[in-house]
């Protein structure tokens, strides 16, 4: 299957969101909303996000703040929905590290333009973090080394792991007692790409399961939930 760029809207103002959402999805982009800055961090939490449309103006927490933390914890891209008032917001937010800006009103046709051009600027620099910075997570006497990507486990001994195994598990090492659907575990390890369908997690956790559980048939690390997905039920610890 081929990869949809998968876009955050984030607008308060659900007569512009949703319209918008339906017509970039029709032009071949898989599109989250978010109506405010905080389900906004959460849903950044929960998927690999590609792009962000974020709106300056929000109450509560406002674009450029959210903007500051994105920049300061990724480097998603990010496009501003801005106001013909807003210029010297957009000049914050553009000194932030926003990648581009849109003046409301404004044109669907010029925003998805713009963000096939950052995203294809993003493609050829070579650079994108939708997760955790690299590092070791230890977890019920494992180690995932992620700037190796190997598994050590209590002797010191590397155990390999198949690519698909590995982001698996880094997605849960990273979001531990954290409830990850299998809609979102695809999302997070770019299984799109290869499976279409929602057994292929089932398959990998399975896999997984084999090498690092003491009992795979009674798993105490990775557990199902029922209707739910799975989650990482050990402590994690970051070295």
């Amino acid at each position: 299957m081929s990869e949809q760029p998968h876009l955050l809207l984030v607008d308060d103002e659900r007569s512009i969101r949703e319209p918008l959402a339906q017509y970039l999805s029709k032009q071949g982009f898989r599109v989250t909303q978010s109506g405010d800055a905080e389900s906004a961090r959460a849903r950044l939490n929960a998927y690999a996000i590609d792009l962000v449309i974020l709106d300056i103006m929000m109450p509560g927490e406002d674009g450029l703040s959210l903007c500051r933390h994105i920049r300061a914890t990724s480097e998603t891209p990010v496009i501003l929905l801005t106001a013909k008032s807003e210029e010297t917001d957009r000049i914050v937010g553009l000194e932030m590290g926003a990648d581009d800006y849109v003046v409301k009103p404004f044109s669907p046709r010029e925003l998805t333009a713009r963000i096939k051009v950052v995203l294809r600027r993003l493609a050829a620099g070579g650079t994108r973090q939708h997760g955790p910075e690299a590092g070791s997570y230890c977890f019920s006497g494992w180690v995932l080394k992620t700037d190796e990507r190997s598994l050590i486990d209590r002797e010191g001994v590397s155990v390999p792991l198949s690519t698909g195994e590995y982001n698996l598990l880094h997605a849960l090492v990273t979001r531990p007692r954290q409830v990850l659907t299998r809609d979102q575990l695809l999302d997070l390890t770019k299984g799109r790409e290869a499976a279409a369908f929602d057994r292929a997690i089932d398959n990998q956790v399975s896999r997984l399961r084999k090498k690092i559980e003491a009992d795979p048939k009674n798993p105490a690390i990775i557990k199902t939930v029922w209707g739910g997905g799975y989650t990482l039920a050990a402590e994690v610890t970051r070295l």
